[in-house]
């Protein structure tokens, strides 16, 4: 499933041409893309405004190290969940959109393994804030598991099931 293309569309259980499939599956991946991008520009505003807090300057080095991590690894989400525009302003017109769709898509999903990072980050560093960094971590990590089982590994489920004829 490396090019995007759900078991209905190997199927042809729609009435369309290639180019409408693509611009069908574009859509589709822009309409993803306004969610997810809107959610990390939110996160990332919040991590940049944070650095300017006065208690900020308190913080010790381990969570001076996760900021840091949570703020790049939120910077990489934002530059791969806009890539796609970027993509479709370079290709469009030379009637590549299935190319289109398939780089746009590996950047939408490496863009959600970095925003996961980062809301795994930013938990952490709420949670220590509020109480112990043990237990803010272990919170951090359940929410992490939480993320990696919504994100890749019920939605890789329902692919095979839906491969294997079972859905």
């Amino acid at each position: 499933m490396n090019n995007g293309q759900t078991p209905s569309d190997q199927k042809g259980s729609r009435d369309e041409t290639a180019a409408e499939q693509a611009d069908r599956k574009f859509d589709d991946l822009l309409q993803e893309l306004r969610v997810s991008q809107t959610g990390v520009q939110f996160l990332f505003a919040f991590l940049l405004i944070l650095a300017f807090q006065n208690r900020f300057a308190d913080i010790d080095k381990f969570d001076q190290t996760v900021y840091v991590v949570t703020i790049v690894c939120c910077a990489v989400a934002t530059i791969l969940l806009i890539a796609p525009v970027a993509v479709h302003r370079a290709m469009s017109g030379r009637h590549r959109k299935d190319e289109i769709v398939a780089v746009s898509a590996r950047y939408a999903q490496a863009g959600l393994g970095f925003l996961g990072l980062s809301m795994v980050g930013a938990l952490v560093l709420a949670l220590d804030a509020t109480m112990t960094r043990t237990w803010a971590i272990v919170i951090a990590l359940v929410v992490g598991a939480g993320i990696v089982t919504a994100w890749v590994l019920h939605p890789r489920t329902l692919v095979r099931r839906a491969e294997e004829g079972l859905s």
